[in-house]
């Protein structure tokens, strides 16, 4: 897709009154270095007149309360991560586009997007510096606007980035203060207890997969999702969630495609938020990383054979029910055998293609920001690696109601099979 935009402003936005400057501590899971990554969106919203100014304004605002945003990493020693709290402020870029929004589906086709014309160009090329936010908001003919959204990830997760932003949201709509206020509180680990970083060897890196992931956007409507849903009580007299109806259709759909030797075994990982697990719990406002990988395991050939999804949804509740005890073994360093040496980093397994990852954006609360005109049509994830198969599931573009499958998890040979398998799934199963 050729997409004609025009960047009119490229700056910094610092605080919009004075914060404090100081060296603020990161938490363990915060400096793990799988986390040292920027994530990358695109939010796609209907209507917006002068979003750009808007935005900025209420973005000036809110890193007020959100300071650390607006200061730098730093490397106080090897291995150990700051936040200088200097004020310096986050990467923001105004753009326009004569284009029209709905002449393009809103991006719906997530294959023809012109990334590179709707995230903000390269910061650290135009001022050599690293901000830990950079923002482009892109004003659309048709008075839409689309905000590329540059996060990095050792100061917030998922939930902790959509925090921010309801926040900027609700200073754009006239608040006061935002309705959540920021908790820093990244000690919930005391550092005599912190887990062991994994130790790197530089003789024997780790080999690499060679192989190219395919897109593939699955659709499941929310009438499909709740017939699964009423199924599974049926047949077992138990719930299960929407999350573990797609993930057990995803996993088990794209083990058969891939069609790997029986008795392979096949992995399972996805993302489970840790707040309520630490004690005391995290308050509300928290907005740093606690969340702890939920590994499922089983044979290609079991995954295969299985009767039904239910027999896989059941595999993944069993995982879930094993979170609270791994996480409190991670923190407690029960993981690091003699001389700190650790048996596998549960963050950070070897990429290969039998692992499959997946992670849930539909309950973070991207979709519930509103900047004065209502909350995005849809929010579009940015593929983070070519070689770790990856699933993320967020909601349907509105109006629809439903589940949206984002993937990159096979090659192309195993595409089109992957997409049949799921669909044959959902259809056999509600017959």
């Amino acid at each position: 897709m050729t997409l004609s935009v025009i960047r009119t402003k490229r700056d910094l936005v610092k605080p919009a009154k004075e914060t404090p400057f100081t060296m603020l501590d990161l938490s363990v899971i915060d400096q793990l270095p799988v986390l040292r990554c920027n994530v990358r969106t695109l939010h796609v919203f209907r209507h917006g007149p002068e979003a750009p100014r808007v935005i900025r304004e209420a973005l000036s605002l809110a890193l007020v309360p959100y300071y650390p945003l607006a200061g730098r990493v730093k490397e106080s020693e090897p291995r150990c991560l700051q936040i200088e709290c200097s004020g310096d402020g986050v990467w923001y870029v105004e753009a326009s586009t004569d284009c029209k929004l709905d002449s393009v589906n809103f991006f719906d086709d997530m294959e023809s997007i012109p990334y590179g014309n709707l995230l903000p160009d390269d910061v650290h090329e135009i001022k050599h510096i690293d901000p830990l936010v950079q923002m482009q908001v892109t004003q659309f003919g048709c008075g839409g606007f689309v905000i590329g959204l540059v996060f990095s990830h050792s100061i917030c997760d998922g939930l902790g980035a959509a925090q921010f932003l309801n926040a900027v949201g609700e200073l754009a709509r006239g608040l006061d203060k935002p309705t959540i206020e920021p908790v820093w509180n990244r000690n919930f680990v005391p550092s005599p207890r912190a887990p062991s970083l994994p130790k790197i060897s530089l003789a024997c890196p780790p080999q690499m997969s060679h192989y190219n992931l395919e897109h593939s956007n699955i659709d499941i409507p929310m009438d499909q999702i709740n017939r699964l849903k009423r199924q599974f009580q049926q047949v077992t007299g138990q719930s299960c969630s929407t999350f573990e109806i797609v993930a057990a259709l995803f996993w088990s759909s794209r083990t058969r495609a891939i069609n790997c030797d029986p008795n392979t075994k096949v992995k399972l990982v996805f993302f489970a938020n840790c707040r309520q697990l630490i004690n005391p719990p995290l308050p509300k406002g928290f907005y740093g990383n606690c969340f702890f990988p939920v590994t499922t395991t089983a044979s290609c050939k079991s995954l295969r054979k299985a009767p039904n999804i239910f027999e896989v949804v059941k595999l993944i509740q069993e995982a879930k029910a094993r979170l609270p005890l791994e996480f409190v073994k991670y923190l407690n360093g029960e993981h690091i055998k003699g001389g700190d040496e650790i048996e596998e980093d549960p963050f950070a397994p070897t990429p290969n293609y039998a692992t499959l990852f997946m992670s849930e954006w539909g309950r973070l609360g991207f979709d519930n920001v509103d900047y004065q005109w209502g909350p995005p049509v849809q929010v579009v994830p940015i593929q983070g690696s070519s070689i770790v198969p990856a699933g993320i599931m967020r909601s349907l573009p509105l109006p629809n109601r439903g589940t949206r499958l984002v993937t990159w998890c096979v090659e192309e040979a195993h595409r089109l099979p992957f997409i049949d398998e799921i669909h044959g799934l959902i259809k056999q199963q509600l017959l």
